[in-house]
């Protein structure tokens, strides 16, 4: 049996239970972080030294990082259906998984602390504007790559790529801010909600 430690109302987790549901398999999950069993103790920094979820433990061990985590599972359960076993084909998949985890993420962090969570501390309009800003331009980027494939974020298959860009096109829609128009990635967003193993991870109260 799977075990997966972490909150819910984090994406990087929901990212780990997503993948699970689109492979069929079944998992235990714990909550761990913001208001849970706390990351910091010294039982989950033996896990992950990081003291971030999620952590996924299973026969041969812990294992930490999300995408990494995806990447796992994928390759372990899912004889290619989610993440191409050629080199090419894969490297295509994980190229935008790679671009999700850093120059995507980068962009919203403070506009998401301020505008969705309210954390303290975020509350300078200069840098919410420019956040904003540059999560748009990044999400520019994506629609680009939409209106060039006509369905997925890699290609013409779904895979992991769209795994973890779709829960990060969902937190883009949910938060309360300005937008611009990005029709391509709404249509994608749309396709994405046919997926029953997603719904359960892309709740309205949830971004």
């Amino acid at each position: 049996m799977l075990k997966i430690l972490g909150r819910t109302s984090s994406l990087n987790v929901r990212k780990v239970l997503w993948t699970c549901d689109e492979l069929g398999l079944a998992y235990e999950r714990e909550d761990w972080g913001m208001g849970f069993a706390s990351t910091r103790s010294p039982e989950f920094l033996a896990l992950n030294p990081n003291g971030l979820v999620p952590v996924l433990i299973d026969e041969q061990g812990a294992l930490y990082e999300s995408n990494t985590i995806c990447r796992y599972l994928a390759a372990r359960y899912g004889h290619g259906l989610l993440l191409p076993v050629e080199p090419r084909p894969r490297a295509g998949v994980e190229q935008w998984m790679d671009w999700q985890a850093t120059d995507l993420n980068t962009t919203w962090t403070y506009a998401f602390n301020a505008l969705a969570r309210g954390m303290p501390g975020h509350d300078d309009a200069t840098r919410i504007a420019a956040s904003v800003e540059a999560w748009n331009a990044a999400m520019a980027i994506l629609e680009g790559q939409l209106q060039a494939t006509g369905a997925h974020a890699a290609g013409h298959d779904f895979t992991l790529a769209d795994v973890v860009l779709g829960l990060s096109v969902h937190r883009w829609l949910k938060t309360p801010m300005d937008r611009v128009s990005l029709p391509a990635v709404e249509a994608y967003y749309a396709r994405l909600r046919q997926r029953p193993a997603f719904g359960p991870w892309a709740r309205e109260n949830v971004p």
